[in-house]
């Protein structure tokens, strides 16, 4: 057997010319020169130490990152708190800051020694943070726009506001919205501080817009740029702060703006020795108060909303009937489907000396149009029935006022209408009724026989000259008319969701609830009808039940 070197390395050679492979304890020769080549083009700092723990080797970044750290350095007692602490610790890794910058370090045994591998990543936290507060940012925007979306009264809204804005934004949140009138002095306001249970509101004089600075640019609502403003005096927003609050420390003051014109003020406050804003937090407070402003808006155009339709309703919902002697009378009133829960049919009682005189009518159109048009006509009558008790005659001139109208060329004043006198008589009640083109009326009499009274007639307010009827039918003590709006027997259901109700099951509900009280009946009949349709839309649906009563 013969011996021969490859590379440097010497080793036995076969008479088959393999070479054996080398024994594991056979260190590999070293290189100093190419080593330290290599360790210095590494972006990461390595150290390593001897088994007494002190610096051996320091490469070029380590001496680029850690300047304090020299060979023969006891890297326990380093100028590196972090570093130092985890050999201390004898801690594999370590995370920490040094000289304004991240660090993070991770340690590899070397026989009876130790290499450290420490890197900078400060650029990676600072991304990671960026991304994390863009985050918490949006879904703060995202949690904002849900809860003030969803808030359409003002006082709820600026609650959520100031509650919205605490601790995230801020340790305090004051939102000032204008005086409802330009006389009132007054600001309103409503706070939420950390800490507090519950928003609490209050009134601030004129001197708050005069001693906080850019307070009274906010509320005109100009688009000036929100900035902080610092070492606020605590005199100044006493008024709006909770006991014990403490000196302000910072204070962002933003005006909430709408489409409208302003809508108020945001005043953030942050507590001394929390950060100040920086330029991320004024956007984001900038784009909270705009989102603020428009919801604010947004609940106050409600709220006159609401307040009109409040009015609306109120002068427009079906009568508490008057009580008139020798008669007993219920009404019964659906609107179709309508919120505000006004319609287009309609029914009054206007009581006299002898009795009553009775209107039950259905007008043209649902909703809000139709009961614009149902208050035209009701009040016409209010009005023309002091000139006028005849039925035929007064419908007549309730034709003329309607056709007459100055925007009657413009859009339908079509309603079909029942109207009649009662007059009360020793032996019941003689009814005289005049008819346009509306559902004739029923009489139900305490046996049970239904029996129709025929009216006819054409539409009021269709015709310049229209031809109406009046026919009379007399009420016996114990019987029933019952009036009615065709929304009743047109309501549909049934197994097909398509038929009618019909006015032969109108008729034998009727007879099925002879003699009870007007009240009753008029429930039991609403009663069939919401059954039959079981919730599906329906039109408006009127009546009124007249009883002649038992001579005392």
């Amino acid at each position: 057997m013969t011996t021969t070197r490859r590379g440097g390395i010497a080793g036995p050679v076969s008479g088959g010319g393999r070479v054996p492979r080398r024994r594991a304890e056979q260190p590999l020769p070293t290189d100093s020169r190419l080593a330290r080549e290599l360790l210095d083009g590494l972006a990461e700092a390595v150290l390593t130490t001897d088994e007494a723990g002190r610096v051996t080797l320091v490469n070029a970044m380590a001496t680029e990152l850690l300047p304090e750290i020299t060979a023969g350095t006891e890297l326990g007692r380093c100028p590196v708190p972090a570093l130092a602490r985890a050999v201390r610790d004898d801690a594999e890794r370590f995370d920490g800051e040094h000289g304004g910058r991240r660090l993070r370090g991770a340690r590899r045994q070397l026989g009876h020694r130790y290499a450290w591998y420490i890197r900078d990543v400060t650029e990676e936290h600072t991304r990671s943070d960026a991304l994390l507060a863009e985050r918490a940012r949006t879904a703060f925007l995202a949690q904002a726009g849900s809860r003030l979306g969803s808030s359409l009264h003002r006082d709820q809204t600026l609650r959520a506001v100031t509650t919205l804005a605490v601790p995230y934004l801020a340790d305090a949140a004051v939102a000032l919205h204008r005086p409802s009138t330009p006389s009132d002095p007054h600001l309103r306001w409503v706070r939420y501080a950390d800490g507090e249970p519950s928003p609490s509101a209050g009134l601030a004089g004129p001197e708050l817009t005069g001693t906080v600075p850019g307070l009274a640019e906010a509320l005109a609502g100009h688009l000036t740029e929100p900035s902080p403003w610092l070492d606020v005096d605590l005199a100044d927003l006493a008024s709006v702060l909770p006991p014990g609050f403490g000196r302000p420390g910072t204070v962002l003051v933003s005006p909430m703006r709408a489409a409208g014109g302003p809508a108020g003020a945001l005043l953030l406050i942050r507590q001394n020795g929390r950060a100040g804003f920086d330029r991320r937090d004024i956007d984001l407070a900038r784009e909270f108060a705009a989102r603020a402003g428009a919801a604010l808006a947004t609940a106050e155009l409600y709220g006159e909303q609401a307040h009109l339709a409040r009015v609306l309703q109120t002068s427009l919902l079906p009568p508490e009937l008057p009580t008139v002697p020798g008669l007993r009378m219920a009404g019964g009133y659906r609107a179709a489907g309508d919120t505000l829960r006004i319609g287009g049919d309609f029914y009054e009682v206007f009581p006299h000396r002898d009795g009553a005189l009775f209107a039950l009518g259905d007008v043209c159109g649902k909703g809000v149009g139709a009961a614009v048009l149902t208050g035209r006509v009701r009040q016409s009558l209010q009005t023309l029935r002091l000139v006028e008790q005849r039925p035929l005659e007064l419908i007549q001139l309730l034709n003329r006022a309607l056709f007459d109208a100055p925007d009657a060329a413009r859009r339908s004043q079509l309603t079909t209408l029942l109207l009649g006198s009662l007059q009360r008589g020793p032996a019941g009640v003689d009814v005289r009724i005049a008819g346009g083109g509306h559902p004739a009326p029923l009489v139900v009499t305490p046996a049970g026989t239904v029996t129709p009274v025929p009216v006819g007639g054409m539409p009021v307010g269709a015709l310049p000259a229209p031809r109406f009827a009046e026919t009379r039918v007399h009420l016996d003590p114990g019987d029933l008319l019952l009036a009615y709006t065709d929304g009743v027997t047109e309501a549909r259901g049934g197994r097909r969701d398509v038929e009618m109700f019909g006015a032969d099951r109108l008729r034998a509900a009727l007879a099925s609830a002879a003699g009870l009280p007007p009240t009753a009946l008029v429930e039991r009949l609403l009663q069939l009808v919401d059954e039959w349709s079981e919730g599906r839309a329906h039109d408006d649906i009127a009546m009124l039940a007249v009883c002649a009563s038992a001579p005392a």
